[in-house]
């Protein structure tokens, strides 16, 4: 197996490497809360989720409540590596995590076996990250939550794109998932074996990817 993915929902994936687990965006449990409070915004879940293998790794690709979900993140040991951008730091911090790795575009970073790479993602209203992954046999994917694409990364061949497929939209707002939009520019970009839909919700589903 070269790595197996499942979607946990929201924003959430569950990575199993080889040698290194890696979750990102979870939301396991409680409500999902947007500022300034659940009259403007209020997710439910209609049943905790429970991950049955351990956890090395969280990343995280927004500082919003629905990639940065406080009462999943308290869940976990307050050493556990942790890579984010910039606007998820404080929460983090005031949660009691001891290690964490902030991350801007272009920056890159190496926990166990695998390598981080950040790339500019969503403006809401700051600019986010999204995410170029590899572990230490080149298996790798590309994660950005709202169809966002950096357009000064290289070309490249990855296994694996995780991306919303359909726009979402809002009133006065308009379209703040392009998922339709970006489909055939990750194809050009990347090349990919595979591309996983993600953001627009459904059930679990687990991916299992070979060479």
């Amino acid at each position: 197996m070269t790595f197996e993915a499942t979607y946990l929902g929201s924003n959430g994936w569950f990575i199993n490497f080889k040698k290194t687990n890696l979750i990102i965006d979870p939301w396991l449990k409680g409500d999902l809360i947007f500022p300034p409070g659940e009259w403007f915004f209020k997710g439910s879940l209609e049943q905790d989720i429970s991950i049955n293998k351990d956890v090395d790794i969280i990343l995280l690709t927004q500082g919003l409540p629905d990639h940065c979900h406080i009462p999943t993140l308290e869940m976990f040991r307050k050493d556990i590596p942790i890579i984010c951008p910039r606007s998820a730091s404080g929460i983090l911090e005031k949660i009691g995590f001891t290690s964490i790795a902030i991350l801007k575009p272009n920056e890159k970073t190496q926990q166990f076996n695998l390598s981080f790479e950040a790339t500019a993602g969503a403006p809401v209203p700051q600019i986010e990250n999204g995410y170029i992954v590899r572990d230490d046999e080149d298996n790798s994917f590309y994660i950005e939550p709202h169809g966002y694409l950096d357009e000064n990364l290289d070309k490249q061949n990855l296994d694996a794109v995780i991306t919303p497929t359909k726009n979402l939209e809002l009133p006065l707002v308009g379209s703040f998932v392009k998922g339709a939009e970006v489909i055939p520019k990750l194809i050009n970009k990347f090349n990919p074996k595979f591309i996983l839909s993600s953001t627009v919700g459904g059930g679990c589903k687990i991916f299992r990817f070979f060479k």
